[in-house]
């Protein structure tokens, strides 16, 4: 038997960082010995779960010996945003779907292209597929640069993602933006429209709502992790052309979403009061923390989904304030991770955690 120095573990696993979810409410209590902790850092609904999600998932109890087909939630799918069941693909959160694409799509002399300041997910999964990997920067206003992103693409682009709105940001690109766009990505590179925080952002006149743009190269991805508030059962979803769904049920796991996740995923379609609710809620809530922010002298990004990004004048700043909420029971984001070390994103809270949150901040200052 020949032997060989290959190691078990390839370069592009072992050099890789992975993601870090935020830090627990018990955690960070028991950590620093406080009895009211507010966690802000992950993007969930502050109202908890849609009642009727909850609802379908307890009738579905019942069958948890059977294994799911999925194709019921795939059915209500394509009936609510007017589309066939073989364009609609579920999966494990929107990030398992993206999973998917990484595994089916791309060959290893492949390149993704994103951007910086955008969702690691996607570069945690494309760097551990080992391919070549490129960003460009964003904007001085912190939006995506489509239009370097164009100017960048090359003969081994295969795969452009794009997060919109972004995560951390909260920007998005227009309609105008994409058409600009589009109008240089060959017909060979793949489009993944990451729609996470689509329903905070549809009824802005802007938005690309990309179930109108059902080009062959474009697959969107969507979620009920964040307005649903289904986070903690992983449950997302995604459109394209047949032949691309196709391909890419060759390679999923057989049997996701579970079947409490599509029951949950079919009772929060049908619940459009806690949509509404919802989408109230973050309105108000946004309202109420930039305002917050701003009378401190702070200058809160223009956010288009249930986070606002506070840039800051430096790294050590975002470190002092990330470090001096925490003790304190208030849990964000520093946004080192995502490339942005002199960044925060807070997400929005209940109504008390929002205040809580306002006023820990003021107390944080003083004390500097």
């Amino acid at each position: 038997m020949s032997s060989t120095n290959r190691a078990l573990v390839p370069p592009s696993v072992a050099s890789l960082s992975p993601y870090v979810a935020g830090r627990s409410m018990e955690e960070v209590a028991r950590t620093y010995n406080l009895r009211h902790v507010i966690k802000l850092a992950s993007n969930e609904n502050p109202l908890g779960p849609s009642p009727f999600a909850v609802a379908r998932m307890r009738d579905a109890l019942d069958h948890l010996h059977l294994y799911p087909t999925g194709l019921d939630l795939r059915s209500k799918l394509a009936e609510r945003f007017g589309t066939k069941v073989e364009n609609v693909i579920t999966g494990s959160g929107s990030e398992g779907i993206m999973a998917n694409i990484v595994r089916t799509f791309l060959c290893d002399d492949d390149e993704a292209l994103t951007s910086e300041g955008t969702f690691i997910g996607f570069e945690v999964l494309a760097r551990g597929r080992g391919i070549s990997y490129r960003t460009v920067p964003l904007r001085g206003d912190w939006h995506l640069d489509l239009t370097a992103l164009a100017a960048a693409i090359t003969d081994r682009t295969k795969i452009i993602y794009l997060a919109n709105p972004n995560n951390p940001t909260g920007t998005i690109f227009s309609k105008q933006d994409f058409d600009a766009f589009y109008k240089h990505v060959p017909e060979r590179v793949l489009i993944i429209l990451d729609e996470a925080y689509f329903e905070y952002a549809k009824d802005n006149a802007r938005y690309p709502d990309s179930m109108f743009y059902r080009y062959d190269n474009v697959i969107t991805l969507r979620t009920f992790s964040k307005i649903y508030g289904l986070a903690g059962v992983r449950i997302g979803y995604g459109f394209a052309r047949e032949e691309l769904i196709a391909n890419l049920m060759k390679v999923k796991l057989p049997f996701e979403p579970s079947t409490l996740g599509s029951a949950a995923g079919i009772g929060a379609l049908a619940d459009r009061e806690f949509l509404h609710r919802s989408l109230e809620h973050n309105a108000r809530g946004m309202r109420m923390v930039t305002r917050g922010l701003e009378e401190m002298g702070f200058h809160p990004l223009s956010s288009e989904a249930n986070f606002l990004m506070l840039p800051l004048k430096s790294i050590e700043e975002a470190q002092h304030l990330t470090q001096s909420l925490v003790e304190r029971g208030v849990i964000i984001r520093h946004l080192a991770s995502f490339g942005i070390p002199n960044a925060i994103r807070i997400s929005i809270g209940t109504d008390d955690e929002n205040a809580f949150l306002i006023e820990t901040l003021k107390q944080v200052l003083v004390s500097v």
